[in-house]
């Protein structure tokens, strides 16, 4: 019989008892609030998906529960890392309130006052509506006349991996990727990116590391972290006729990275 020698030794007794103490995977408990009908509990299904299939390798696993926006306001989340919410606007407000500590992606509203009232773990993914009028705004001075829409997303986007995000969510859920769906594939994104990179288990670190060290791209191609405000940086694209003319911020209007240029940046008074 071969005798193993002491070096392999090592390393295969060393390679059994990092098995043995990451034999259980760390869970990661993440809350869906609302409507599954919403496109934006696709997209999180999605991102769920994805962040597991990562997670196999880094061992962690990613749960996501669905709450009805009914039940939320008296539920437990003492078990959960974050919440994505794709509430109204109002349960929105008090789940934000009712749990200072940890982030809540907004992933369905783009209302300015939400962004202006600045809580602290208020994340917006989706594009304020003031974003969308600049970048409209923007793109009227290039081109006068033009009826171009500004949107987060496009099915048919197709730069910086894009494509390939519009491909694997088609495949898997038979319909085509929208602002919303985008959002709620970004939310779970930022969260298993950042558990990655950082070996975060408790939400607060995990707020306090998204407000103040994520970049994130998002398949967009640029840098997005977020404001103040709580809302999201990024580029949005212009659309006319369900056909994708060009990105704002917008070349020879402003400089093509000044994300700031779109939206409100300030917190209200």
């Amino acid at each position: 019989m071969k005798i193993m020698n002491i070096s392999s030794l090592t390393l295969l007794l060393s390679l059994l008892a990092l098995t043995t103490v990451h034999a259980e995977p760390v869970n990661y408990q993440l809350a869906y609030m609302g409507d599954k009908n919403n496109p934006a509990w696709l997209g999180a299904s999605q991102g769920l998906v994805e962040a597991n299939r990562q997670g196999q390798f880094m061992n962690q696993k990613y749960t996501l529960d669905t709450v009805s926006a009914e039940d939320a306001l008296s539920k437990d989340f003492s078990g959960y890392i974050t919440v994505i919410s794709a509430a109204d606007k109002d349960t929105y407000r008090k789940l934000v309130e009712k749990l200072p500590d940890m982030a809540i992606f907004n992933v369905s509203l783009d209302d300015d006052d939400l962004r202006a009232s600045c809580y602290p773990n208020a994340l917006h993914i989706l594009p304020s509506n003031q974003m969308k009028k600049d970048a409209e705004a923007q793109w009227q001075q290039k081109t006068p006349g033009s009826a171009a829409k500004a949107q987060a997303w496009h099915p048919d986007f197709v730069k910086y991996a894009a494509r390939d995000l519009n491909k694997r969510f088609l495949e898997t859920h038979s319909v085509k990727m929208n602002d919303e769906s985008w959002a709620g594939w970004a939310s779970v994104k930022i969260v298993s990116d950042s558990v990655v990179r950082q070996g975060i288990t408790d939400p607060v670190k995990l707020l306090n590391f998204i407000k103040s060290d994520l970049v994130f791209d998002g398949q967009k191609g640029t840098d997005m972290n977020f404001r103040n405000t709580g809302q999201l940086r990024q580029i949005l694209l212009l659309v006319e006729n369900d056909k994708i003319l060009d990105e704002a911020p917008v070349r020879g209007i402003v400089k093509p990275t000044d994300l700031d240029s779109l939206g409100n940046i300030e917190c209200a008074k």
